[in-house]
């Protein structure tokens, strides 16, 4: 049986304008400030630099105690609106993760949509309930955090 994709979704308004928040999601050193410390997440490479269609991205975290090693490859770019990064190896049979960016409301709606799979089948299926879904709602909701904190 081939394994389920899951859809997640986090929208978060900051009052910056889009283009300043465009440019801080493009860099990709910005991604270790928002991301989680007990992830112990670093950039090991990007290249091409600055980040664009085709970069391809290169870390390193602990989850759980557990060191990863995680591709993603920019796929999609459209400054200022949105961009992919898909993970080309790492811990998720499948990790697609557009980025959307609006201007709204004076400020900028962010969206983050997520589909991913698991390894495994029915392992995976269950290590997702048990575990994955709260961890990712845990670093998404550490982020928005960070995010509102940097832009209001």
């Amino acid at each position: 049986m081939s394994a389920v994709p899951y859809h997640v979704i986090f929208k978060q308004q900051v009052s910056r304008p889009l283009d300043k928040v465009f440019e801080f999601f493009s860099q990709a050193e910005n991604l270790e400030i928002i991301t989680p410390p007990w992830l112990s997440f670093k950039i090991r490479s990007v290249s091409p630099s600055p980040i664009q269609k085709g970069s391809v991205i290169q870390y390193a975290l602990r989850l759980h105690g557990v060191p990863l090693h995680w591709t993603s490859e920019i796929t999609e770019w459209e400054p200022p609106y949105w961009f992919v990064d898909l993970q080309v190896k790492g811990p998720y049979k499948l990790w697609h993760h557009e980025h959307r960016f609006e201007a709204c409301d004076g400020g900028t709606l962010i969206t983050d949509t997520v589909t991913l799979a698991l390894p495994f089948g029915m392992v995976g299926r269950v290590a997702y309930r048990l575990r994955v879904r709260s961890d990712i709602q845990k670093i998404f909701t550490f982020r928005q955090e960070k995010i509102r904190q940097l832009f209001g």
